[in-house]
């Protein structure tokens, strides 16, 4: 089996956009909340915070900020595995230091498995489904299709996309048409030639 990621186009109606628009701001809001915090408890205390400690306080932090309840765990820990990737990154010397994001350059989220979300589609076209916002009509179709199993919404120059990845078996089409090859023209005296006035002898 192969993960292939496929990307459709959105076109949520005007309310679901409004939603769209509030939910990722407020995993921007997380994203640079986990920052401020990894960097206050070092700066101040000397303490490394690593994501499974963040993670943990997710509970907390969902009844102080209610508001995060609608937008699912896993979507949540999604974005707080992104402040520790850009981290990893950082301690590897693959980035700079991780830096507090606008919400003019935080392009969405994520749902890291098949919980909050749903395609129905064959691989063309169709409807995604997510928890608290409801069915979404989407265009785009897929070469292979398969099993979903991630998606991320993306918010890029004014459009909404899903990025889907799929575990599927690609098949290889093959086609009826005849094909032809050229061997060249072959010179009188070639072995080839040789080779045929010796078997006509028999």
């Amino acid at each position: 089996m192969l993960t292939r990621r496929i990307t459709f186009r959105l076109y949520p109606s005007r309310q679901q956009v409004a939603k769209l628009h509030y939910w990722r701001r407020l995993h921007c809001s997380l994203y640079n909340a986990a920052l401020s915090n990894r960097k206050t408890q070092y700066q101040k205390f000397g303490h490394k915070v690593d994501y499974f400690e963040q993670q943990n306080s997710l509970p907390a932090f969902k009844e102080v900020w209610p508001e995060y309840k609608e937008l699912g765990s896993h979507a949540l820990q999604a974005t707080l595995k992104r402040v520790d990737f850009a981290y990893q990154r950082f301690f590897t010397g693959l980035g700079g230091y991780p830096k507090f994001k606008s919400i003019r350059h935080y392009s969405g989220w994520t749902y890291p498995c098949k919980s909050g979300w749903k395609a129905q589609s064959d691989g063309k076209n169709g409807h995604l489904v997510l928890s608290n916002l409801g069915k979404v009509q989407m265009r785009g179709e897929a070469r292979t299709w398969g099993s979903p199993t991630t998606c991320t919404i993306v918010y890029r120059n004014g459009k909404w996309y899903a990025s889907i990845t799929v575990q599927c078996q690609p098949e290889r089409k093959l086609g009826t048409g005849v094909i032809g090859m050229d061997l060249g023209e072959q010179e009188p005296n070639s072995s080839f030639s040789r080779l045929r006035a010796a078997t006509d002898c028999f």
